[in-house]
This record gives structure tokens, sequence and C-alpha cells, in this order.
């Protein structure tokens, strides 16, 4: 036996179907999609639609809350940032903030900056330059000798405003 003369065995492969070529193919005229309307031409952007009856997706009671105005924090357990100061990967010297801890790895996404939980054991003297922390947190944190101070995360659309000089309250008002 060659590589050449290597074949799938019968049936494995089967050649796609050419639709619309003549009535001797058996798929001529109609090509398989029946007779006329919207169904049998192409394009057709009819799903979920139920001939003028409401919709079953509309029909079905909607349930849950999407809040557009809650912070998205990165939280990070002190308990993990004191296994990062043993293991060398933070700098106990240089002041913790959120891209320490992005760098370190333990703060993904939280576009609103990051939030110390108190999860964890804690004895590191730290500094932290953070969004939020919690009640737990802070306690532990300046038990260990440390220091926290939360600030104030600026939104991207009152960032937006005010690099071209108009804060978002004068937007509003401007809107009316």
């Amino acid at each position: 036996m060659k590589l050449n003369q290597i074949t799938d065995n019968k049936g494995a492969r089967q050649g796609r179907v050419r639709v619309g070529r003549g009535i001797g193919s058996g798929l001529g005229k109609t090509a398989g999609r029946g007779q006329k309307g919207q169904k049998s031409r192409e394009g057709v952007s009819i799903n979920g639609f139920e001939g003028g009856q409401m919709p079953l997706h509309m029909r079905i009671p909607k349930r849950g809350f999407n809040n557009i105005v809650a912070k998205d924090y990165a939280e990070v357990n002190l308990g993990t940032i004191q296994k990062l100061v043993e293991a060398g990967t933070l700098d106990a010297g240089a002041t913790i903030d959120h891209a320490a801890l992005k760098a370190a790895g333990v703060a993904r996404g939280g576009k609103d900056g990051v939030r110390v939980l108190g999860k964890g054991d804690f004895s590191s003297k730290l500094s932290f330059n953070v969004a939020g922390v919690s009640k737990g947190a802070r306690e532990a944190i300046e038990k260990a000798g440390g220091s926290v101070s939360v600030i104030e995360v600026v939104p991207a659309a009152e960032k937006a405003a005010a690099k071209k000089g108009k804060t978002l309250a004068a937007k509003k008002a401007a809107r009316g």
C-alpha cells in the first residue's frame, strides 16, 4: 500500500447538494424550499414571529434588574495580599493600589477600582490607596500598623465631560 492509494471508505464522505440545477437533479425549480413566499426567499428574518400573535418571548414575565449606576469593584481579600507579600510578588514598602494589585494578578476587572475585604490572616504593615475597604479589613490593616486611604473614583462619563471642559451637572442643566 502506498500513500497515494489511501482513500476513504465508500460512503464516508458525502458531496454537497447543488440545489436549483434542473428537474433532473431532484432539487430543481423551488430547490427544496416548497412554494412561494417569504420563507422561499434568501435572508429570511422571522425567527420568533408568530403571525401577528404576541410572540412567546414577549408573553413570558420578565424578572430581575440591571443596576446601571452600580460600581464595579475588583474585590481582593487581605489573606491573598498577605500571601503575595510573603511570596515577594508585592513590595511591602510601596503603596498598594489598583495598579500594583493588577500587576500581581489578583485584581481582575474592576473598572471602578479595588475594594479590599477582610477575609484571611493579615500581619503586614502596608499602606493602601484603594477605592473601597470593608470595616473588618480597615480594622485588620490598622491593627497591623498599616494605613488606608480611600480614593474617589471618577466614572468614565464624568472624565469625558471634564476633558471637554464641562461638568456632568452643567451638561444635565444644558439639556433641560
